[in-house]
């Protein structure tokens, strides 16, 4: 099931399971070249919680609920990817905050985290939660920011030592690279 907002980027290989709906909660952010804030607006945020409820849906196995936000549940949901965006660089998010989410008995005798919670709330617990459940499984540090100023697309770093800083080599590494070679050679004939 593809995630609306990171094919956007051209990230055709999510990051697996349930943390596929934090990057590409990340990724609704406008960048030029790749389109607008999804955020920005109640239309544009409704038409991508559709899509990235049922994408998450899918991924987990259970059906859940889609949210609905007005403009003031939107630049809650724009402070929380600013809140979570500071975690995938390593800035110490500030303040602590309680989130709702239930723990349930499946009746296959699985206990499962799931979100509670209505509107933003709800999307803002199955947030915490994936990250959560990423930190435990020590995928949480292979969510990163691609290192290209003009991107800073989210990707889930697949290298094996997880030393990637671009979210696509071929267009962020290669431009980045380009410069990188062409200033070199300045250097050296200079």
């Amino acid at each position: 099931m593809p995630w609306p907002a990171s094919q956007r980027y051209g990230i055709i290989i999510p990051a697996p399971g349930g943390l596929g709906l934090v990057q590409d909660f990340l990724n609704t952010r406008g960048i030029d070249g790749y389109g607008p804030d999804l955020l920005a607006d109640p239309a544009l945020a409704g038409e991508w919680v559709a899509d990235a409820v049922h994408a998450w849906s899918a991924a987990r196995g259970m059906d859940a609920p889609v949210p609905t936000f007005d403009d003031a549940d939107l630049a809650k949901l724009r402070a929380l990817r600013a809140r979570i965006d500071s975690l995938v660089v390593g800035e110490a998010p500030g303040g602590r905050s309680a989130v709702p989410a239930a723990l349930v008995v499946t009746d296959a005798g699985e206990v499962r985290l799931e979100p509670s919670g209505t509107g933003w709330r709800w999307l803002a617990s199955a947030l915490w939660a994936e990250i959560l459940l990423s930190q435990q499984g020590d995928t949480w540090r292979r969510i990163k920011q691609c290192h290209n100023p003009r991107c800073g697309s989210t990707f889930y770093d697949r290298s094996k030592n997880n030393s990637g800083v671009w979210h696509d080599v071929k267009t962020c590494g290669n431009a980045a690279n380009l410069r990188a070679s062409r200033a070199r050679r300045a250097n050296a004939s200079a």
